[in-house]
Parts: structure tokens; C-alpha cells; sequence
């Protein structure tokens, strides 16, 4: 790949930058810079600042020192409107969308006509999604659509602005093998007419691929910048954690890896159904073991998961038999899972998993009354204190205090809340649904040694994941989801990707 040529001034100049929340500071005295028509990579830890430094220019957060300079002149963001008007256009790692608004109407929002005729709408929002090869309906609300297609909408939206300069946030966390390959063939186009590109992701292959330049943060201070070919993924780790992690991370199921043997029959899925989405699907977990779900996005895993859990109802008729240690059960709310010893650890953990605007403490607090043995409804301050110090020491939980919400903390710490809320339970039987979603290296290998030590201790863990590298890890067997059902069963040492990806799509 052939770096952006770096004679002329760069697009974007932070000089300075810094932002401090409650007197603790977020980013420290931050220079950075973004040349014409380059992809300039921003790779850390959870909590390293990356967030904080593209949302200052997207308008969303307001430093506390520094300048910024576009085009040579220093210039300020008040807010996201300014951003847009300056050009900066922002790809959120958690969608911005209006979940009751149309694809179509989420697309135009704030750049509306003064006429606006809805037919012409759709149809010129179609011929534009069909242009980024990103297979949406216009007319679909945002709330019927899944994770993945959501991130396509944002990504239309962004790139329909026609801005100099376009921040993706893990644009790719929810994207399938090909949506990816539509992506990153997008980004060249882009990048090919002279529009900047800022990319966060913590798939450091990702980085290497498609970037230009890269910038590593640590602890909110910036460590190195470089071309992309000055890196490879060793030293971007012991850039990012100050460690190497290369033993911890990803490690196959080998001789190093003793893989745990089957214990009793946890749970029996038999012939489940609900709609077209599940179809006739089968399985069994095991206590002690992890077992990985692995398929593409749309294949019916987390439908599964949710059904098992009492979010989602199987069908009335024909809709098969859950049994869990033997007894059939069929849930109509989540709690009556949860009183069994049922816990679901969901994939939009911003959606479904926390309370933003409560603190730590709070939020793991309320999963702790949730569950059997609790003691009653009566919050005891000092008992929500107490509970969550001991989970923020546990999953290591990056924040000024336990006091802070949950919106502020990073999105891989965020993740740690959502599962120490469903950790504090005592459940049985735990489903991670895309676990290390959004999540740096070194939060990766805390959360996969966490799985590990549950099964150890005898629960029954399932993990489902898209990202291959994470199933062959953890897996102690490996479940293969396609169309709605389960299409294969394979031990960890019989589990190769060639054999997993060809179940997975043929």
C-alpha cells in the first residue's frame, strides 16, 4: 500500500488537546494530525482516549485545552451541526439512528428539502444504498433492523454527507466477512477522491490492511505515530498494553490448552422454532465446558439465545422443547430464566444491557436483586457499594469511581459492567453473545481467561462469536449455525476455519 504523500499541509491539526472529566483527565495534551486523502488508524486500550479524541471532533464532547485547525485555520466545534458544516462527519460506534424513522428518513435527517415528496425519497435512498453495495430496504424502520444493518445505515449516512473528513468508530464490530470486503473497497473509493479517513477498530489486522498511518494512545496520552508499514501486530500490542500479549490472545487448542471434558446435560434444545429466523434447530450444553456458536450474521444464534433466555417466544405451534437439567421449561419473560439460573449476556449492551445514565454501582446492583437468593427490592447503598468495588476489581472495570455512569466509561468497560450485572447472579448457565465486541486487546484476553475460569469452576458457558480466532480459543466443542439451525457439531481438536466456514456457508 502506498502512503498518502505527506509534502503538502495536512487536512486536520489537534495541537494540545486535552479533556478532563471530575479533574481526572481523559486525553493529555494530544497532538495529532490528519493529511488529505489518507486512512490514519487510532488504535488503544479501552479507556486510552480514542473515543474521546474523535468526538471532540465530531462536536459531541468539548476539549478543555488545545486547538484544533482545519485547512490551516484554527477553528471550533461547538457542536455536531458545526462539525457537519466544517465538513467532519462521525460513524458511531453505537448507532445515532432514530429507531422509529425509516432508513430512508434517517439517511436525509437535518438535510431534508423544504418540499419533500416521500416516494422520491425512498427511491433516491434506495439508488444510494444500492450504490455502496449495502443490501437495506428504505422503507424498513430502523428498529426491525439488526445490529449490522443498523452500522450500514450510519455508514450510508455519513458517506452521503460528502464530507473531507469521515471518522469511523468499529465500523466493522457487526459486519459479515463480505459487508466488510463491500466496506473496505468503499473506504479506498474514498480515499481515492480525496477524503480523509480516521478508522478505530481493535481488529489490528483491520489496521494494518487498510490504514495509511497509524496512532496509538495509552492512558490518554499519545505514545507513537507512523506509517502502517513501520508496524506489525506484536509491536502494536506492546505499544497499546506496554506487554506482549501473544500467548494469551488467541491461542489455539493445542497440547498448551488442556480442553475440558463434558459434565452433565445442562440444557436440551429440541426442534426449536420462532418464524423463518429459527428453524427446527437442536443442541445440548454441557456444565464445565465452553461451547462455541459460531455463523454468520442473520444465522439465527443470538435468536436462539434470546428465546432460551425468555426474550424472545418461540413459536406457539411446533415451536419444539427447551429442557433445562431435564425439566421442559418455556419462559415468558427473562426473569423467570433468571430465577432458574439463566443468564444472558447480550450483544448490544447499549440497547439492552445497561442503564447509561446510572452509575456502576447501580447497574450491577440491579442485577443482583434480580437474582434467586436476593434478599428483597430494598436497595442497600452500602451493599451496592460494597458489590460493585469487588466486581470493578475483579473484571479490572477502568473508572473514576464506582459513583460514575456507565455513559461515560469506554465501550469495552461498558461491556465489563454488562457482564459483571449478569455475573453477580450466580447463574448456572451463562450465554456470551459477542463478548469482546468493541473490545481492545488487552480487555480481550481479561474476558476470555474470565469464560475460562467460569467453566472451570463448573458452569455451563456458551460463547457465540463471529470472529473465528475468538471460537477456536475458547471452544471446548464448537456448534455451527446456518439459516435458522445448528448444521454442524465439532470437537475443539477437530475445528479448523476451513471446516467451520465451510459449514457455516455451504
Amino acid at each position: 500500500m502506498t502512503a498518502s504523500p505527506g509534502t503538502e499541509p495536512p487536512l486536520l491539526e489537534m495541537r494540545g488537546v486535552g479533556k478532563q472529566y471530575r479533574g481526572v483527565a481523559a486525553l493529555k495534551d494530544i497532538d495529532f494530525d490528519v493529511r488529505r486523502g489518507e486512512v490514519h488508524a487510532i488504535l488503544g486500550e479501552n479507556g486510552a482516549g480514542k473515543s474521546t479524541l474523535v468526538k471532540i471532533l465530531a462536536g459531541a464532547v468539548t476539549p478543555t485545552q488545545g486547538e484544533i485547525r482545519l485547512d490551516g485555520e484554527k477553528i471550533h466545534i461547538a457542536g455536531p451541526s458545526a462539525a457537519r458544516r466544517h465538513g467532519i462527519a462521525m460513524v458511531f460506534q453505537e448507532t445515532s439512528l432514530v429507531p422509529t424513522m425509516t432508513v430512508a428518513q434517517n439517511l436525509y435527517l437535518g438535510d431534508e428539502k423544504f418540499f419533500n415528496r416521500l416516494r422520491g425519497t425512498y427511491i433516491d435512498a434506495q439508488q444510494f444504498l444500492q450504490s455502496l453495495n449495502f443490501p437495506v430496504e428504505p422503507t424498513a424502520t430502523v428498529q426491525s433492523l439488526g445490529t449490522a444493518k443498523r452500522q450500514m445505515v450510519e455508514i450510508a449516512r455519513a458517506v452521503r454527507l460528502k464530507a473531507k473528513l469521515i471518522i469511523f468508530d468499529e465500523p466493522t464490530a457487526t459486519l459479515t466477512p463480505e459487508e466488510k470486503r463491500h466496506l473496505f473497497t468503499l473506504i479506498r473509493r474514498l480515499r481515492s477522491d480525496r477524503v480523509s479517513i480516521i478508522f478505530i477498530s481493535h481488529a489490528l489486522e483491520e489496521a494494518l490492511e487498510i490504514s495509511d498511518r497509524i496512532t496509538i494512545l495509552r492512558d490518554g496520552a499519545h505514545v507513537v505515530t507512523g506509517e502502517a508499514t513501520a508496524f506489525s501486530r506484536e509491536t502494536i500490542v506492546r505499544h497499546m498494553v506496554g506487554r506482549s500479549l501473544t500467548n494469551a490472545l488467541y491461542g489455539r487448542a493445542d497440547a498448551a490448552r488442556k480442553l475440558r471434558a463434558p459434565g452433565a446435560k445442562v440444557l436440551s434444545v429440541q426442534n426449536l422454532s420462532m418464524q423463518n429466523q429459527v428453524r427446527n434447530t437442536s443442541f445440548s450444553i454441557f456444565r464445565g465446558q465452553v461451547t462455541g456458536i459460531f455463523g454468520l450474521v442473520g444465522s439465527g444464534r443470538t435468536e436462539t439465545a434470546r428465546i432460551i433466555a425468555g426474550i424472545a417466544k418461540r413459536d406457539s405451534f411446533h415451536g419444539g422443547d427447551v429442557r433445562l437439567e431435564g425439566r421442559s421449561v418455556r419462559y415468558r419473560t427473562p426473569r423467570g430464566a433468571v430465577s432458574d439460573g439463566i443468564v444472558y449476556v447480550t450483544e448490544d449492551r447499549k440497547g439492552d444491557g445497561f442503564f447509561e445514565t446510572m452509575s456502576v454501582a447501580d447497574n450491577v446492583y440491579i442485577g443482583r436483586i434480580s437474582s434467586p437468593d436476593s434478599r428483597g427490592v430494598l436497595a442497600r447503598r452500602s451493599e451496592a457499594q460494597t458489590l460493585a468495588e469487588s466486581w470493578t476489581r475483579r473484571l479490572n472495570i477502568r473508572a473514576i469511581g464506582v459513583a460514575s455512569r456507565v455513559i461515560e466509561l469506554s465501550g469495552g468497560n461498558q461491556q465489563k459492567v454488562v457482564i459483571a450485572k449478569g455475573l453477580v447472579q450466580k447463574p448456572r448457565l451463562v450465554i456470551f453473545d459477542e463478548p469482546t465486541r468493541g473490545v481492545d486487546v488487552g480487555a480481550i484476553a481479561e474476558i476470555h481467561q474470565l469464560i475460562g475460569a467460569l467453566a472451570d469452576d463448573g458452569l455451563a458457558v456458551v460463547v457465540i462469536s463471529s470472529y473465528l480466532p475468538e471460537i477456536l480459543s475458547l471452544s471446548d466443542r464448537v456448534l455451527v449455525s446456518r439459516q435458522g439451525r445448528i448444521v454442524e457439531e465439532l470437537a475443539a481438536d477437530e475445528a479448523t476455519p476451513d471446516a467451520i466456514m465451510f459449514a457455516a456457508v455451504y
